[in-house]
């Protein structure tokens, strides 16, 4: 078995986004597609590997967002199995809901950043649910579901190597971990217990989809609490004093840039963060944490 990570240079930008093609005896397996928009990169990714997109029947996505599941579509189209956690399975059927959602956040940018997103047939969409063990080419692949990030969060364990999508941060280079939190999803307090399962599995390498591998894993995810629990608080300071998410949103962005200025990561890099992890995102997903977390409704 050999796993090769490939980028994915979204925006034309190295180091944002990544797959995971797993080579065995007899196939591939693909972890993350990324977003439409990436998919000539990936063909081109493969096509070097020496392999071509048709000979991968299988893909795992963590999650339904676009930059990790946006392209999944065209691999259905060639008839590959698509894997997904049961709650996010009806979107890749039918993803016009989380198309119009995903177009209030990013309005005119939407096909620019993800290009387009169509239908999967429901034969080729297979649930994957926490503790389901994925037997494919030999291999058995552990399903451990992950919420936090998101409530279809999976995480996928292969022997001692983890593949985490995003609820393992991101660390672009030898900069800080950092945690992506969107809305509608984000619950800290999942998280935590994700994080929790995660290093409960002693793993010896982790796997980020932004990006790449992780080799200290048990330091890296006591890293992600640490600056979770900081992202979190500084927002429930802004949400008492009710400030507006307008006002919060520059704010924020310099008070996170800092604090990757301040552990050494270069501008390129800073830029490479955002691109992975935009920022301006986790106001609006941490603001409505704290929002339902007042309402009694986490």
């Amino acid at each position: 078995m050999i796993i090769h990570i490939l980028d994915l240079d979204f925006l034309e930008e190295s180091s944002a986004i990544a797959s995971f093609l797993i080579e065995y005896d007899d196939g591939l397996i693909l972890i993350e597609s990324g977003p439409e928009t990436t998919y000539e990169n990936l063909s081109e990714a493969v096509r070097k590997k020496g392999f071509d997109l048709k000979e991968i029947k299988d893909v795992l996505l963590t999650h339904i967002h676009f930059d990790h599941a946006g392209a999944a579509w065209k691999f259905a189209e060639a008839g590959a199995n698509i894997y997904v956690h049961p709650v996010g399975l009806p979107h890749l059927q039918n993803p016009e809901k989380l198309w119009n959602s995903a177009k209030m956040i990013y309005q005119d940018d939407m096909e620019r950043l993800w290009g387009e997103m169509k239908p999967i047939d429901t034969n080729l969409l297979i649930p994957a649910d926490d503790g389901d063990v994925l037997e494919i080419g030999g291999m058995e692949i552990k399903v451990h579901y992950t919420p936090g990030h998101a409530v279809h969060h999976n995480a996928y364990q292969l022997g001692n190597l983890v593949f985490t999508g995003d609820v393992a941060g991101v660390k672009i280079g030898n900069g800080p971990v950092v945690p992506p939190c969107p809305p509608p999803d984000i619950n800290v307090e999942l998280w935590l217990e994700s994080i929790e399962k995660l290093k409960s599995l002693n793993p010896e390498k982790l796997y980020l989809t932004h990006f790449g591998m992780i080799e200290n894993p048990l330091q890296h995810l006591r890293e992600l609490e640490l600056i979770l629990d900081d992202w979190a608080s500084w927002m429930k300071q802004q949400y008492d004093a009710a400030n507006l998410p307008e006002r919060i949103t520059p704010v924020f962005m310099e008070y996170t840039q800092n604090q990757l200025r301040d552990a050494g990561v270069s501008e390129e890099n800073i830029q490479r963060y955002e691109y992975a992890n935009p920022s301006w995102m986790s106001v609006a997903g941490l603001l409505r944490y704290w929002k339902l977390k007042e309402q009694g409704r986490i």
